[in-house]
């Protein structure tokens, strides 16, 4: 008990470092004239993912143990976000793309690999402690995403989403998590090779060797597609929300007054749903267990476009953000404990670097980016025209219509090229 209860604190700073600004950055930088570059922000996190997990992870199994990388990768994150908040304060209003993005950019470089990290130290813990994974990390990480709610909450109801002040939570929480990660139990590293090896081995790029296996190359290529979906809602479900202040008619209702608020019934699902996850693993296999989140993912952007803050069209918004515990939780978790699985033991972290890689590095990168261009097409060059506000809110749906049926058409072929037969004892 005490183990996880280290664990869980571990796992609640982990994402309430990320909460603090991932689901309110969008309406700050649209209010500061950087609405059209929201999706840069948002696919630097992928960008930076492509490689520095990967490395990170191969740190971590060879040199130095995760529980310290992970301290040391928190400091420095911690120092650059704070750094990015101080300087948005100071500029005010006269705050500048390159400045801020460059102090961002450094920050999420540091962070992304904690996402595989803290996953390699909870893993590792609890299998020298003789516990069931996939039966016992659920419940664990479900805190990770009460500690995320819990940020977002405080910035909304401190007034913060429109601020850098957002930036500066996020630092100063990631400085305590650096601290506290030293406490956590070891984790074991390969040290000094006793047999000359190749230069794959040397460099720790074993993980790749997963691509040889057939059944594992089409679930890392299908969850680079599926991470496509990832930062899209974090990105503009803030400012699509935001942007009902200008309809005289929803200015005053509760998803304009408090967009964040609203959006944190997607984290509550969350939590609710990881609960879930190791009942319908065991019960329908890794296949059932995506196709159910690629659905989710297609109602979740669908919803948006149907609804509005007025009630009762307001309920397309909150089931929109129901099923996003079912399309986040089912998908990201579950690939995580799949590949861990699949995955030999002595490239456990690497393994989870590969997967970061493939979801919140090519797959965000690329989907942010085509987001952002779909959303400046249809929202901000209308804004740019002097367009009315019920065009721009049209311009919202094409692009959220349109996310719907990219996640449609993944589910589709993913049903028909990924071959798994469930085993439910190997759970």
């Amino acid at each position: 008990m005490k183990l996880k209860l280290r664990l869980i604190v571990m796992n609640f700073l982990q994402f309430a470092v990320w909460g603090a600004y991932l689901t309110s950055m969008g309406n700050y930088l649209a209010n500061h004239g950087m609405g059209t570059n929201i999706g840069w922000f948002y696919s630097v996190q992928g960008i930076v993912s492509l490689f520095m997990p990967a490395i990170m992870g191969i740190v971590a199994d060879r040199w130095i143990p995760a529980q310290k990388l992970l301290s040391i990768c928190h400091f420095l994150a911690g120092v650059f976000m704070i750094g990015a908040g101080l300087y948005g304060y100071i500029a005010a209003e006269t705050v500048l793309f390159s400045p801020l993005f460059s102090l961002y950019t450094l920050s999420v470089a540091f962070f992304m690999p904690t996402l595989a990290l803290s996953n390699s130290v909870a893993y590792n813990a609890l299998n020298v402690a003789g516990l069931d994974t996939v039966k016992d990390f659920p419940p664990i990480r479900v805190l990770g995403t009460v500690g995320f709610i819990v940020t977002m909450w405080a910035v909304d109801l401190c007034g913060l989403q429109s601020t850098s002040w957002q930036y500066v939570v996020s630092g100063g929480l990631s400085l305590v998590l650096a601290i506290y990660s030293l406490t956590l139990p070891a984790c074991p590293v390969k040290g000094k090779p006793e047999e000359k090896q190749s230069w794959i081995e040397a460099m720790g790029l074993e993980a790749f060797s997963l691509f040889k296996q057939k059944r594992m190359a089409i679930f890392f290529v299908f969850s680079m597609l599926l991470g496509m979906c990832l930062q899209v809602t974090n990105g503009y479900a803030n400012p699509f929300l935001d942007s009902f202040k200008n309809i005289p008619e929803f200015v005053d209702t509760f998803a304009v007054q408090h967009p964040n608020l609203l959006i944190s019934i997607s984290q509550i699902c969350e939590a609710v749903c990881i609960l879930f996850i190791p009942f319908f693993l065991k019960r329908f296999g890794i296949k059932m267990v995506m196709l159910m989140s690629m659905l989710a993912w297609v109602l979740r952007f669908g919803l948006f476009g149907v609804g509005n803050p007025e009630f009762p069209n307001v309920l397309f918004f909150v089931l929109s953000c129901i099923v996003y515990g079912l399309a986040f939780d089912f998908f990201n978790i579950s690939g995580s404990l799949y590949v861990d699985l699949e995955a030999d033991k002595h490239l456990r972290s690497s393994a989870q670097g590969l997967f970061v890689m493939m979801t919140n590095g090519f797959g965000a990168t690329i989907g942010t980016l085509s987001a952002q261009a779909i959303v400046n097409h249809f929202v901000y060059a209308k804004e740019s025209a002097g367009a009315s506000p019920i065009d721009i809110w049209s311009g919202w749906q094409t692009s959220w219509y349109i996310f719907a049926g990219f996640a449609l058409v993944v589910a589709v072929l993913f049903a028909i090229f990924f071959k798994y037969k469930h085993n439910p004892d190997k759970l």
